[in-house]
C-alpha cells in the first residue's frame, strides 16, 4: 500500500465520523433517510443477496446524484440495445440520485447506495456482487475499490469523464499519490481531448486515455423529458399567464445562493418595458425554497410555488409574476417550456452548471463568467457563436432588453449551439463498443 492509500485509509474513517452528523441531517433534509442505511456498508437482507448472486456477471455503473443518474441511464439503454441479456447494477451516492435511479432505470436494473470506500467493506461488496466491470462515472475516484477490484481482475473505467482545470491542477500537484490509483484503472473514456491530457498530467498514461465524446451531449442517445410530463408543466404555465404566445417564459435553472435574488431585482426592471414577460426559477438545491420566497416576497413581486399550485388552482384567482419550482426532476422538462435559460452557478457562483440540455432543447443559453467547470464545453460553443456569456448582470440585463425587443434575434445562436453538441454524436455507442472490449479481454 502506497502512502497516498495510507494516508487514505488513516484519515477516511475519522473524516466519516466528524461528517456523519451533517450527512445525517443533509438525508433526513432532501428526503431518503434511513432508506436502506446499510447498503452504504455492503450489508443487504437475505432476498437483495439471493437477487444478486443469481445474477450472471453483472457491470456495476457507479453515478453520485441525479446528474451522473441520468446519463448512466442512458448509458445502460445503449449497453441493453447493444447487449440485450446484460445484466447491470447502479449504485448512487445521494439519496435524490437514488429515487432518480429506481424511476428513471429498467425495472430489472438493482439500484442501490454506493458503500463507503473502506476496505472491509468493498472487498465484501465486491465478493457480493462479482461485477465483470466496474464503470464509475465522470470524474468518481475510490482509491480501495479500485485496488481491490484490481486484485480481483476486475477493470475499473472511468466513463463519460472530465476533469476540470483546478481538479486537474490539483491531481497533478499531488501526482505522486494519485498515480497509484490511476495505474490500477483499465481506461478513462474523457468528454474532451483537453480532459484527457489533464488525465494524463494527473498520472494516468495517455494509452488509457480515449476521448470518445460525452454520452450527455450525445442527441443519439439523449434522454428527452416525457412529453406527458412537458404538457403537464406547460399546462400550469398557460394556468398561471395564459397561453404560450402571449408571453416570453425566461428560465434560472440550476441557481445558487443569491443569484434567485439579483434575477428577480433584473426581472423587475424589464417587466416595466417588457410586460409579456414571465420569470420561472428552478434552484439546484429545493430545500432552499422558503429562504428564496422571503427575499422575493420583499420586492413585493407576486410569486407562487410549484408544489402548492394544484392545490391552489381554485382558490387563486391572481396572476403570480414568477413561477418558483420547489420540486426536484423536472428541470429538463421545464427547459422545453422556456424561451430563454440563464444557467444558475455562473454569476455569483464559482464553476457553472451545466449549459449542455437547456440547449438540447432548442433554448438559447446565457451564462455568467464563472464557467470554470465547463471550459472546454464553453470552448466549443463560443468558438460556434453558440451560447451567450455575460461579463456580469448588467451585461445580463442589456442582452435581455434586445432580445425581449426583437425575439427572433437568439433564434440562430440556439441553433448554432446545437450544431456545436453534434459532434458528440456516437459517444454513447463508442463507449459501448469500448467496454465490451474490454470485457471481451478478461
Amino acid at each position: 500500500m502506497g502512502v497516498g492509500r495510507f494516508l487514505y485509509n488513516l484519515l477516511l474513517p475519522i473524516y466519516l465520523v466528524v461528517s456523519l452528523p451533517g450527512l445525517v441531517l443533509k438525508m433526513r433534509r432532501r428526503g431518503g433517510y434511513g432508506s436502506h442505511f446499510w447498503q452504504r456498508f455492503g450489508i443487504f437482507d437475505r432476498a437483495t443477496r439471493a437477487r444478486l448472486a443469481a445474477m450472471p456477471d453483472p457491470w456495476w455503473i457507479h453515478a453520485v446524484s441525479v446528474g451522473e443518474v441520468l446519463v448512466a441511464v442512458k448509458l445502460i439503454e445503449r449497453i441493453r440495445k447493444r447487449c440485450p441479456e446484460q445484466r447491470v447494477v447502479l449504485s448512487t451516492t445521494s439519496s435524490t440520485g437514488h429515487a432518480t435511479a429506481r424511476e428513471k432505470a429498467p425495472e430489472d436494473v438493482f439500484v442501490f447506495y454506493n458503500p463507503v470506500d473502506l476496505l472491509g467493506v468493498v472487498g465484501r461488496i465486491l465478493r457480493i456482487i462479482r461485477p465483470a466491470v466496474i464503470v464509475l462515472m465522470e470524474s468518481e475516484l475510490w482509491p480501495n475499490l479500485i485496488a481491490t477490484a484490481s486484485k480481483r481482475s476486475i477493470p475499473v473505467v472511468i466513463a463519460n469523464a472530465r476533469l476540470s482545470p483546478r481538479s486537474g491542477k490539483r491531481y497533478a500537484r499531488f501526482r505522486r499519490l494519485t498515480t497509484p490509483t490511476l495505474d490500477r484503472l483499465t481506461a478513462v473514456f474523457t468528454q474532451e481531448e483537453e480532459d484527457a491530457v489533464r488525465w494524463a498530467k494527473a498520472g494516468l498514461s495517455p494509452k488509457k486515455a480515449h476521448c470518445v465524446g460525452s454520452i450527455k451531449f450525445d442527441p443519439m442517445a439523449s434522454q428527452q423529458p416525457p412529453e406527458a410530463q412537458v404538457d403537464s408543466l406547460e399546462a400550469i404555465l398557460t394556468e398561471l399567464w395564459g397561453a404560450k404566445e402571449n408571453r416570453y417564459t425566461l428560465l434560472l435553472g440550476s441557481s445558487h445562493d443569491g443569484e434567485e435574488l439579483a434575477i428577480t431585482q433584473c426581472y423587475a426592471r424589464l417587466r416595466q418595458d417588457f410586460p409579456r414577460l414571465r420569470l420561472v426559477l428552478v434552484p439546484r438545491h429545493f430545500e432552499r425554497a422558503q429562504t428564496i420566497l422571503s427575499e422575493i416576497e420583499k420586492l413585493a413581486l407576486p410569486v407562487e410555488q410549484r408544489s402548492l399550485w394544484p392545490a391552489r388552482r381554485e382558490a387563486n384567482d391572481s396572476r403570480p409574476a414568477i413561477l418558483l419550482v420547489d420540486s426536484t426532476g423536472e428541470l429538463r422538462a421545464w427547459f422545453q417550456t422556456a424561451d430563454a435559460v440563464i444557467m444558475g452557478k455562473s454569476f455569483l457562483g464559482h464553476g457553472g452548471q451545466n449549459p449542455a440540455e437547456p440547449i438540447m432543447a432548442g433554448c438559447p443559453v446565457l451564462v455568467g463568467p464563472h464557467m470554470e467547470n465547463f471550459e472546454a464545453l464553453m470552448t466549443l460553443l463560443r468558438t460556434h457563436e453558440g451560447i451567450a456569456q455575460m461579463t456580469g448582470l448588467d451585461h445580463l440585463e442589456t442582452t435581455l432588453r434586445a432580445w425581449l425587443a426583437a425575439p427572433s434575434v437568439a433564434v440562430p445562436m440556439a441553433q448554432r449551439g446545437l450544431a456545436a453538441l453534434e459532434q458528440h454524436a456516437g459517444a454513447t455507442d463508442r463507449t459501448v463498443e469500448k467496454l465490451l472490449e474490454i470485457v471481451g479481454k478478461h
